[in-house]
């Protein structure tokens, strides 16, 4: 059976349930499994696709907990590999609104001592690409020698299987040691993929431009720009079909993974349809929209994996709106 490859990080968001507070005065945190890839991940499952993640967690509780995760989510994992003396990373946000949450460090001073941050190139196994759709993969990973390494050989197995590269760029330089050589690590990945879809504040960053069609004549090679605008919509490009869809209208209680809920509904779209539906102007606007519904639907609830709607909700939401 065919089947999604999603290669990244997969860690633990702390989220503080005393508002105003700095770090150090909390005294109570929620938990939450997150990572982008892996949010991805657990989308594309609960939508009722074959999905497999890669990634590397410690062998400690949090890690045991990230991996019963994915179990119960129905990814597979046989791509995860255990670091015994590299923790599972731990991600702390403090609030001073309700649903609004700020970067207030990790569970170590150092962001390369984690888990994620050594995935091994040479321990990928190969043949979890052999019968894949499709690789899905963010930019943290680039952030660190040997998970950037797996990336790379990640891509090339992609490429010579022949299978879509999709790269959700989630820009957080917080992960990033040197965050100035972000810029040449990211372009030297966006040589080698097929889709890109970025926020509009990602985009304006790396590109000078928040239009879909601008950064598409940037990268002439890439089959296809997604631009996500927040409440505004979704800008798109695919070759010669470009459009926009607005946002929907609905109460957020939490935004916290809508932008990989968006992209696991358009990998989501691509698996069942196949890429060719992007160059048929109705059935391109069709995907975008699928993915936009899948995004509004996610901030309607807390929780990045725990709020992902199933495809029944996302049929009605559509039909309603």
């Amino acid at each position: 059976m065919s089947h999604a490859i999603c290669l990244g990080e997969i860690l633990i968001d702390c989220f503080a349930e005393q508002q105003g507070l700095a770090r150090s005065d909390v005294k109570k945190w929620t938990p939450l499994p997150s990572g982008a890839p892996a949010n991805v991940a657990c989308a594309l499952a609960k939508l009722g696709n074959a999905v497999e993640f890669i990634g590397a967690i410690g062998t400690d509780r949090w890690g045991d907990a990230l991996l019963q995760l994915l179990e119960d989510m129905n990814v597979g994992h046989r791509g995860v590999q255990r670091r015994q003396k590299a923790p599972t990373r731990r991600v702390y946000m403090t609030s001073d609104l309700p649903g609004h949450y700020t970067f207030a460090g990790f569970s170590e001073n150092d962001p390369t001592v984690f888990a994620d941050a050594h995935l091994f190139a040479g321990s990928l196994d190969a043949d979890l690409f052999t019968s894949a759709s499709s690789l899905v993969i963010g930019t943290l990973s680039l952030a660190y020698v040997d998970t950037r390494e797996a990336v790379e050989q990640a891509i090339i197995l992609a490429h010579n299987n022949r299978m879509p590269i999709i790269v959700d760029l989630n820009w957080r330089p917080m992960f990033w040691p040197k965050p100035t050589e972000a810029l040449g690590h990211i372009y030297d990945l966006l040589k080698q993929v097929h889709f890109l879809k970025v926020s509009a504040s990602e985009a304006d960053w790396l590109f000078g431009t928040v239009s879909a069609q601008a950064i598409a004549r940037q990268l002439p090679h890439l089959k296809g720009v997604l631009v996500t605008v927040g409440e505004q919509g979704c800008q798109y490009c695919f070759e010669r079909i470009a459009g926009n869809v607005p946002g929907f209208d609905v109460d957020v209680e939490e935004a916290t993974g809508a932008g990989d809920a968006f992209t696991a509904g358009f990998v989501h779209q691509l698996l069942n349809k196949g890429t060719s539906c992007l160059y048929d102007e109705d059935m391109a606007r069709q995907v975008v929209l699928y993915a936009s519904a899948m995004g509004a639907l996610t901030t309607t609830r807390p929780g990045a994996i725990a709020a992902l709607p199933t495809p029944n909700e996302i049929e009605v939401f559509l039909y309603l709106n």
